[in-house]
């Protein structure tokens, strides 16, 4: 057995992660770490700075600069959750790919190579509504899908 967990860097996410490695203990599976890096975020990050700061003409400075930090900090949240991982005595790896998000998330759940999707209920917005990516992919997803609060 082979559980996907999507990881956005949400604290839902997170405690997606938790809540598939409590289940991997269980049934003796393997848990991935997956996660999307979209440029298109990093854009927007950007825009948002320039134009607070009235400075347009660094925009492709600031889109660089919220890149790496988004690469950072999904590097820093999934090396943790594997550390938990590992600790709890679960198989576990990361996948990190770049891209449309819910292309690339559609693409991995659905090649055949999970038999559960784990993901968080709601996304970094951290709004009261369910994640708009939740809403765009869970029809969509093959295997069956755990969606923790």
């Amino acid at each position: 057995m082979r559980i996907l967990v999507l990881i956005d860097g949400s604290k839902w996410s997170q405690k997606a992660a938790l809540q598939a490695f409590s289940i991997a203990k269980r049934k003796k599976a393997k848990v991935i770490l997956y996660s999307v890096l979209d440029r298109r975020e990093a854009r927007a990050i950007a825009v948002q700075l320039s134009m607070r700061r009235g400075n347009i003409e660094e925009l492709q400075k600031f889109e660089e600069t919220a890149w790496k930090e988004m690469k950072k900090s999904i590097h820093e949240i999934t090396t943790g959750l594997l550390s938990v991982a590992r600790d709890e005595g679960v198989n576990c790896s990361i996948k990190i790919r770049e891209g449309n998000a819910k292309e690339e998330i559609l693409r991995e759940a659905n090649s055949g190579d999970y038999s559960l999707v784990v993901m968080g209920a709601f996304g970094k917005s951290g709004k009261t509504r369910i994640g708009s990516l939740l809403e765009e992919v869970i029809g969509k997803i093959k295997p069956p899908v755990i969606v923790v609060r």
